[in-house]
């Protein structure tokens, strides 16, 4: 698999993941010193989470408040830059809910992602920056 198609994989399974409450693969998602963060329609910069505990926290603690089935669809994903074991990558997110025979989108917004590959030969986010357009 190619560089390109390995991260695009990486940022695929992270939403695939969330969707399914699958909190494992997330994590292998994750370096250990990953760092995430996030801003909801230009308010304060919420975080950094640092660290794949933290990160995790966050991530479970989210998805125990939603009563909702979701799905993030990731799109429109940029390589901005890739050196062979380190790549900065951005794309868009279209945040969609499906409850009570409903389909909402509660939001959208950009990721800017550092990933780095790791002794195993895989990608993994060691920084995510989510600036959401809507809060949700």
């Amino acid at each position: 698999m190619s560089a390109r198609g390995a991260i695009e994989n990486v940022l695929n399974r992270y939403s695939i993941a969330y969707d399914d409450n699958d909190m494992a693969e997330m994590a292998d998602t994750f370096t250990e010193d990953a760092v995430m963060s996030m801003r909801i329609a230009g308010g304060d910069l919420i975080g950094p989470f640092e660290g794949k505990t933290a990160v995790m926290k966050l991530m479970t603690d989210s998805l125990a408040s939603q009563t909702d089935q979701r799905r993030h669809v990731t799109t429109n994903m940029a390589l901005r830059k890739e050196t062979g074991d380190a790549a900065t990558v951005s794309s868009y997110l279209t945040l969609i809910s499906v409850e009570n025979g409903k389909l909402t989108v509660l939001s959208t917004g950009r990721y800017e992602d550092e990933l780095v590959r790791e002794g195993d030969g895989a990608w993994r986010f060691t920084k995510r920056h989510l600036e959401l357009d809507l809060p949700y």
